[in-house]
């Protein structure tokens, strides 16, 4: 069963990002910011109470501590620097939940600490590392340095990820716009989404076939009309009975 999961939490202080009291609704899982590129404190709280309304399970979104660029610019770290760090924010949002009488059910990194993880193994086991403290999934991208790890080599609980609202490029990367404020096309997400179930392919933007995964499927709070693709989404799996 193809669950839907977002990035959710991301307000700050007087700063709000996304729409989280329309999306979490709508959502099965949601991964929370824990301070380090967005959130705080009060917002964790706040948003962990919100999906326990809703009865969404709840995973941690740590990133490198990166308030100013949203966790989107590369910090160079050991790998103990790294597992420290994601424990560190983990362990917060875990005491919110704990408090709540709710479980963390996954890791999913953020940004920039995602995509080198992606790319650079040592930095996928210093993940590898910080999930095994807390026995929970994970997720992350199939066919990348995140399966070879985090499934094959560490044999963790591996969800591979499909991004509705993000494109890939000819070699199977996200490209993510700096300061991404654009609205996806609805339509075109859930075509996306349904081949990438079906047939484990999407376009690339060259114009070529790449594999993925889709254990679950990622949309963005602060892509502008994310309810808009979420709603979409859920419509049409409901309609080929995938969910």
């Amino acid at each position: 069963m193809t669950k839907l999961n977002c990035d959710m939490g991301e307000s700050f202080g007087i700063y709000r990002a996304g729409n989280d009291e329309e999306i979490m609704p709508l959502i099965d899982v949601a991964n929370v910011a824990c301070g380090f590129h967005a959130s705080d404190p009060n917002h964790i709280r706040k948003t962990v109470e919100l999906a326990k309304k809703h009865k969404v399970k709840v995973g941690a979104h740590p990133s490198f501590p990166d308030l100013q660029g949203f966790g989107r610019r590369e910090i160079k770290m050991s790998k103990l620097e790294l597992k420290n760090m994601i424990m560190y924010q983990v362990g917060a949002l875990k005491a919110f939940l704990d408090e709540l009488n709710m479980p963390l059910n996954h890791i999913k990194p953020h940004g920039s600490l995602y995509v080198m993880a992606s790319k650079d193994e040592e930095v996928a086991r210093a993940i590898a590392d910080a999930v095994e403290t807390f026995d929970v999934s994970i997720f992350g991208m199939a066919n990348t340095a995140h399966e070879k790890v985090y499934k094959h080599e560490r044999k963790l609980d591996f969800n591979s990820e499909f991004y509705a609202d993000l494109d890939y490029d000819k070699d199977g990367k996200l490209v993510i716009a700096k300061g991404k404020n654009s609205k996806y096309n609805s339509k075109l997400a859930v075509k996306r989404c349904l081949r990438a179930i079906s047939e484990k392919k999407v376009k690339s933007t060259s114009g070529t076939d790449i594999k993925v995964g889709c254990d679950i499927i990622c949309v963005h709070s602060d892509t502008p009309n994310a309810v808009e693709i979420i709603k979409s989404l859920k419509k049409a799996l409901k309609k080929k009975k995938i969910k």
